[in-house]
């Protein structure tokens, strides 16, 4: 078994543009992975610290001020 990547496009319908061609006489698997475009951008990630700094961090004055509250994604 070997594993092969193809992309594929379709049109306004949902058809294949180009069909490909695939070996004769096989069994294949397909999984199928939508690519969106704003998807990528307006992904949420959550950061995480470096694991050689985890938990060695000391706070030492006010981080609110730091920066504007807008940032911070806090609950109204």
């Amino acid at each position: 078994m070997y594993a092969e990547r193809l992309m594929l496009e379709t049109d306004m319908a949902g058809k294949l543009k180009r069909v490909p061609k695939l070996p004769p006489n096989k069994k294949l698997e397909a999984i199928f992975l939508v690519i969106s475009d704003d998807a990528v951008s307006t992904a949420a990630f959550r950061r995480v610290p470096h694991p050689d700094i985890a938990g060695k961090v000391i706070i030492k004055g006010d981080i609110m001020s730091s920066a504007p509250s807008s940032s911070w994604d806090l609950p109204e």
